[in-house]
């Protein structure tokens, strides 16, 4: 199934033109609008995992985009994005409904993480099971998924906490019903309470409308709440009273609205050593870990990670090549610690895509993100990361145009990027003082 796409709305043309490459070039699928009408019009045709829209636009802004798209598209999570970031605005972009906030200007890396988190693939058939540790893990979510008790997911991060969320609520008699995951850790304790439980007009200063909590947004389907471990003592009770009644009251509000949700929760941590330590409620550690399931560290499924790369290199369209994986990779990648996981395994394969112009994935190209004490702390004179990346860039950008003559819209697709893609990274080459291949020299 193809990746559901982000949705990046900005009136800026060359701002807009900016994000849509920086995205791509992550391997992320990207459709664009100039405002808030247009963005409407792409949702009827186009299938879209994340909206990250700017708020400073006309006719239709970003606030009015967001209650439209809570209003008839609620299962999608929203990014807003504006250059009058301030605390009070981000406050109430998440009472508003949107799951995150980027205040201009911000650092690609921040929007990339951003979209890596929030971006909805609504694909259950990434899951990779092929190392046995998995199938056994992947056959006790199975039977999870066939009653309505909740279930403590745990693992370390980057383990695919929420790929297995989504199975057992796709495998589940809720699967017609909306997957609402909110991350307890990546929204303020004073948005919290607002964006789980929603809230009435005026029930605090800038509540201009009612809004529905996730919980609400989950009737008749599933509530995932990521990473509970980082939520606070004060609102773990007010959370343990809505799962003992089933029911929720939002704030501002004596009326109480009866639920009908299924309840899954994760953590990164060990919520027994939490709760010894005081940070997690015993009860509603109890309460929430009717069925756990412990995810195991990339590491311990070696059998995963060959099929994991093969599934990254396809979905993420790295190369329009039939890319291969020499001997030494495969053992290079299998034998690696990971201790990123899942995300770093992405990570190192989309870099690799890229360095390998030939189309076969050697060792040279793999450049994992965990570098050992010792060799780090050595001077060698070996050039750092990011150095020796731009330069191997550098070289298969060359070679690829070399190698068609110049022309670089043959030359960008044996790349695996889009034209414009190559033309703005051949601009920096060039401000840089090389000399493109194909290009007269500039002679004074």
């Amino acid at each position: 199934m193809k990746d559901a796409a982000v949705l990046v709305v900005e009136d800026d043309a060359s701002l807009r033109e900016a994000l849509e490459d920086a995205l791509q070039d992550a391997g992320f699928t990207v459709v664009s609008a100039h405002d808030g009408t247009q963005a409407l019009l792409l949702l009827q045709t186009h299938r879209v995992g994340l909206v990250v829209s700017d708020v400073q636009m006309s006719p239709m802004d970003g606030w009015e985009l967001l209650s439209k798209l809570k209003a008839k598209h609620a299962e999608i999570p929203v990014v807003l994005m504006t250059a009058y970031g301030s605390i009070g605005q981000a406050v109430q972009a998440m009472r508003d409904g949107a799951v995150d906030y980027l205040a201009k200007p911000f650092e690609v890396d921040a929007l990339l993480e951003m979209v890596r988190r929030h971006l909805r693939t609504q694909d259950d058939g990434a899951l990779v099971a092929e190392d046995p540790r998995t199938q056994e893990v992947l056959s006790l979510a199975h039977r999870m998924a066939n009653n309505e008790l909740t279930v403590m997911i745990s693992g370390e991060s980057g383990t695919g906490k929420e790929v297995f969320a989504r199975y057992i609520h796709a495998q589940s008699a809720r699967q017609d019903g909306a997957f609402v995951a909110i991350n307890c850790a990546a929204i303020p304790e004073n948005m919290l309470e607002a964006v789980l439980f929603g809230y009435e007009k005026g029930a605090f200063t800038g509540a201009q409308n009612s809004h529905a909590g996730k919980f609400e947004q989950a009737q008749g389907g599933t509530l995932l709440l990521d990473e509970i471990s980082e939520m606070g003592p004060a609102l773990q009770a007010k959370l343990l009273r809505v799962l003992q009644e089933k029911e929720v009251e939002r704030l501002g509000s004596k009326k109480t609205i009866k639920l009908d949700v299924r309840v899954l929760a994760t953590t990164n941590r060990n919520l027994r050593e939490e709760v010894t330590n005081g940070r997690f409620r015993e009860d509603l550690f109890y309460r929430l870990n009717v069925l756990p399931l412990v995810l195991p560290p990339l590491r311990e499924r070696p059998a995963d990670v060959l099929a994991m790369v093969k599934q990254t290199l396809s979905q993420k369209g790295a190369c329009d090549l039939e890319i291969e994986l020499s001997p030494a990779a495969q053992q290079k990648l299998q034998t690696h610690h990971w201790p990123g996981n899942v995300r770093e395994l992405e990570n190192v394969v989309q870099r690799a895509a890229v360095l390998a112009g030939d189309g076969m994935i050697d060792v040279e190209h793999l450049m994992f993100e965990s570098v050992p004490c010792d060799a780090a702390s050595e001077d060698t004179g070996v050039t750092s990361l990011e150095e020796d990346l731009r330069i191997r860039e550098r070289q298969v950008i060359f070679r690829a145009l070399q190698s068609d003559g110049g022309n670089r819209e043959m030359a960008a697709a044996r790349l695996g990027i889009s034209p414009r893609t190559l033309r703005h990274k051949l601009a920096r080459l060039r401000e840089e003082g090389e000399q493109i291949p194909g290009e007269a020299v500039q002679t004074a």
